[in-house]
């Protein structure tokens, strides 16, 4: 491990410490997972963040064509020496594009065992949405 130890160190003298910092954010995964699901008018996200204790630890926010989840997540252990890490922890930030604009006046989140369920609705702005157009008999008049 020692030698491990000494490679990097001398790669850090030649680099300098923010040469690994590039490389940090290609290897690490976009966090939080997201699973999302597309209907006529309706998308619905799955949002894995285990390890959160409360909703008010995590923020949701919505643009027309954009969701971004915000939020931290703390393991508090105390004492020991860490063997390994690989369940994330901290402060987290991510960003999805949606397939179609959402409306804002109606979406619900909900968080249950682990999962944050966003729901959005299809944005129909009149010149989408079809009109029926009344016809007027001319004979009549």
């Amino acid at each position: 491990m020692n030698q491990f130890k000494d490679w990097k160190s001398n790669l850090d003298r030649f680099f300098g410490n923010e040469f690994w910092g590039d490389f940090e954010g290609m290897m690490k995964p976009s966090i939080p997972y997201i699973n999302m699901y597309q209907y006529d008018n309706e998308l619905l996200c799955y949002v894995s963040i285990p390890g959160m204790s409360h909703p008010k630890n995590v923020e949701v926010l919505v643009d027309h064509t954009t969701v971004t989840i915000k939020g931290k997540i703390e393991i508090n252990h105390r004492g020991g020496h860490q063997l390994m890490s690989e369940i994330a922890d901290g402060t987290f930030e991510r960003s999805v594009d949606l397939p179609f604009p959402v409306r804002s006046d109606k979406m619900e989140a909900t968080y249950k065992h682990g999962l944050l369920v966003i729901q959005l609705y299809r944005h129909v702005t009149d010149q989408t949405r079809q009109k029926p157009l009344s016809i007027r008999h001319l004979e009549d008049e």
